[in-house]
Parts: C-alpha cells; structure tokens; sequence
C-alpha cells in the first residue's frame, strides 16, 4: 500500500451541508477503490491565487490515504465530475 495525498478545494459560494457531503463523497469514492482514509485537514475557506469559474474564494481539504497504485487514476476520474470542486490534485507522498 502507497501513502497518497488528495487536495481539492471547494466552491465557497454553497451551503456547509453541501460542502459536507462533498468531503463525504470524496472520502467515500477513495474507501469504495479499496483505499483508506488516515486523516483529513480542512484549512478552510482561503483566497485562491486566482479567479476560478469568477469565484476569488473556496474551501481547501486535504486528504491522506492509503491504496493501491491503481486506485489515484481511478479516483482523479471521479473527482474531476464532482460537482462544486473547482480544482484537485492527487499526489504520492514520500516515505520519508
């Protein structure tokens, strides 16, 4: 099993039961491939670098997990549909 990372950040302008879910899909997707879920960082709502779909702000979450090598290309593929993520990256940490 490898170390992965999962950041995405999420429209800032929806309800907090929406978001909340939003998190829940995402961890659910990573749990349904096989992987598991070792922590979650919410940093909150920040100021994006810049302009995303006309927004200047979203929520930033910050998941690690362990899975499968195969198991990032699958869940970039479900991630990129989700609504309301206006941006995500999905990296392999070191073992360091």
């Amino acid at each position: 099993m490898n170390k992965y990372e999962l950041a995405f950040v999420v429209n800032a302008k929806i309800e907090d039961d929406v978001r909340a879910a939003v998190l829940e899909k995402a961890k659910g997707y990573i749990e349904g491939l096989g992987g598991t879920v070792t922590e979650v960082e919410d940093w909150g709502k920040k100021r994006l670098a810049y302009e995303i779909q006309k927004m200047r702000e979203g929520f930033y979450y910050f998941i690690q997990f362990e899975a499968d090598a195969s198991v990032p290309g699958q869940l970039e593929q479900k991630v990129r549909i989700m609504d309301h993520v206006l941006r995500f990256l999905c990296v392999k940490k070191d073992e360091a």
